[in-house]
């Protein structure tokens, strides 16, 4: 297969600059900056560039938050996943849908359709698509509400008027390149993703120039250092119990022959972003295939966490969390950057909950690991992470790779989907603590050989999903966590897994969503005080936000059934082992709910 390169790229030798060479002041984007720092506007997908999802308004608190009632309510007219949430800027709200990408932009005042665009998409898409149409949500810079479309193509909007100032292809959707991620803006550039690591699609990170949309940067997941903009002297990772450089062909040697062509490490996740050291921070997820003998080796840098330069895209450091995957426990999720003790040392922490089950906090400067633990007890595929390698151990029984393909390996902990998948936790700088939306399922994985076809599925494994056995019964957690000593604080059962990004605010609060339509608030110093409690019109995969308009708060959430977890009643699907496994998981969700497409917005009482 022949790798492609886009002919306005440019495909950067790193310059090895060390992080002591950074600029003692360094600016983020400014109006970014400007509203984000105006608790009115929810400006960004997580409230802030650090991920933390926490907001300082406090009108509704843990006082009065069981008065909350139901102050309006809109329909997108999509019936499909609803993730993401909409954004708030100065008393204009503006939101998004799944597949076909609308997005609307509302006046707070009336309510009333400022605009509306809605992007002529081949529905040739939606099959390209592996888990859900959905998509994660817009940001807003200098005026311009930034869409990544599923088709791939990125899309500047007029905020005034919704007319397209600018459209760029990020990715190729008939070799299922396609995007979920919202688009973020770290300075002036646009940063997005890529999607598809079950077409054999290879991984990357692109940055466009907000002015015009032009291509800026790109650096791939696995292949060779130019490409990956890894300097092998400059760029550092974990190993031997220290930071040291990653050295000359560090992915291409944990590959076999070409594999690293159709690689996976897609980027479908969230980015964070530190303006002190000019860093931005994300995931990588799965290889392809799902057939772990197809592809020997550490298969790098598939399942990592990355810092990158963002104005050239080098790679500061990266460490991988799963080598050689033999489960799909792709590496997506977000990066919360917190400034914490960790072992009671002041600590500039990066904290990430994988999908391994493993919850990871690192040293953001400088790629140190500090801390890997179980955040589910029930996680059994590995029994330790070894602190001095960085590596899992992995247990015999569990690996699928040493049991071999067309062999049923059962009872493995968590499921495909994570202990958490993309639905974001938040942080908490009252309590210092991190409060995380959580899947207790399990499955077993049969992997089998799969040839690769350009534009088909590239899978290879059957597998079958169902709740931690010897537990609460439910398939879902939302603890607190002790980012500083890898420690569970506390843990609230839910019947499903908790698939909404959360929110704490000043008012005590620690909000979400479940899968069956309960927007819930608990006390932010004790989860097991529920507070609020009212069913949506579906279920929620959609992200926890509040607001401010004319003195009066309000907090809010999309719901509508989706996402991987939703998808066999999102997509119609029957077979238990339909939807990579989650069908027969969740079989008993549409006894609780229904699809839908709606933001419910709450306040109190005048």
């Amino acid at each position: 297969m022949k790798v492609s390169k886009h002919s306005g790229w440019r495909l950067m030798r790193p310059l090895g600059l060390a992080l002591l060479a950074i600029p003692a002041v360094v600016q983020a984007n400014a109006d970014v900056e400007k509203n984000i720092a105006n608790s009115k506007n929810w400006a960004m997908q997580a409230g802030d560039m650090f991920n933390q999802r926490y907001s300082k308004l406090d009108q509704i608190n843990k006082g009065n938050v069981g008065k909350m009632q139901v102050a309006w309510t809109f329909s997108t007219g999509v019936l499909r996943g609803h993730e993401g949430s909409p954004l708030v800027i100065d008393g204009t709200m503006y939101l998004h849908s799944p597949f076909p990408n609308k997005v609307f932009a509302i006046d707070l005042n009336t309510q009333k359709i400022l605009w509306k665009y809605e992007p002529k998409q081949d529905p040739a898409v939606i099959p390209q698509m592996c888990c859900d149409t959905v998509n994660r949500g817009l940001a807003y810079a200098e005026g311009k509400v930034i869409l990544q479309q599923a088709d791939s193509n990125l899309v500047a909007l007029d905020a005034k008027s919704g007319k397209v100032v600018w459209s760029v292809k990020n990715g190729d959707p008939k070799l299922g390149a396609v995007n979920t991620n919202a688009p973020h803006v770290f300075k002036d550039k646009v940063i997005t993703g890529i999607s598809g690591g079950e077409w054999g699609v290879r991984g990357f990170i692109a940055a466009y120039n907000l002015k015009d949309g032009k291509p800026a940067w790109k650096g791939y997941s696995v292949g060779p250092d130019a490409e990956m903009l890894i300097d092998p002297a400059k760029t550092t990772t974990w190993i031997d119990g220290k930071v040291a450089p990653v050295g000359a062909d560090s992915s291409l040697k944990t590959w076999k022959g070409d594999q690293w062509k159709i690689g996976g490490g897609t980027t479908w996740g969230w980015y964070s972003y530190d303006k002190a050291l000019n860093a931005m921070y994300y995931g990588t997820g799965n290889p392809s295939t799902w057939n772990p003998s197809q592809r020997p080796g550490d298969n790098k840098w598939s399942m990592s966490i990355w810092s990158r330069d963002v104005d050239t895209g080098k790679v500061n450091w990266v460490y991988q969390m799963t080598p050689f995957d033999e489960w799909d426990f792709d590496g997506i999720n977000e990066m919360i950057l917190a400034d914490i003790n960790v072992k009671g040392k002041p600590t500039k922490a990066l904290v990430h909950f994988d999908r391994n089950g493993f919850a990871y906090t690192m040293d953001r400067t400088n790629g140190a690991l500090l801390v890997a633990e179980k955040y589910d007890p029930k996680v059994n595929w590995a029994t330790h992470v070894d602190m001095k390698t960085g590596r899992p151990q992995v247990v015999k029984q569990y690996s699928t790779a040493q049991n071999g393909p067309d062999v049923n390996t059962k009872g493995i902990c968590p499921a495909a989907l994570g202990s958490k998948d993309q639905q974001p936790a938040s942080f908490d700088p009252n309590t210092k603590l991190f409060y995380v939306p959580t899947n207790h399922v399990c499955m077993d994985y049969e992997p089998f050989k799969v040839e690769y076809t350009a534009g088909q599925p590239y899978v290879g494994a059957t597998l079958s999903m169902f709740p931690a056995p010897g537990s609460h019964g439910g398939m879902g957690n939302y603890i607190t966590w002790d980012a500083g000593t890898g420690k569970i604080v506390q843990s609230k059962a839910e019947k499903f897994s908790v698939w909404s990004g959360s929110l704490n605010t000043a008012g005590g609060l620690s909000c979400y969503g479940t899968l069956e339509g309960y927007f819930k608030c608990v006390d932010a110093k004790d989860i097991s005080k529920e507070l609020f409690k009212f069913k949506t019109p579906s279920g929620i995969i959609g992200n926890v936000f509040t607001y401010e308009h004319k003195g009066k708060q309000y907090m809010g959430v999309f719901s509508g059934i989706g996402g991987w977890a939703g998808i066999g009643m999102a997509a119609g699907l029957e077979k238990d082992q339909d939807g990579l496994g989650a069908v027969g998981g969740y079989k008993e969700l549409n006894q609780y709910t229904e699809l839908g497409g709606s933001l419910t917005v709450f306040a109190l009482p005048n």
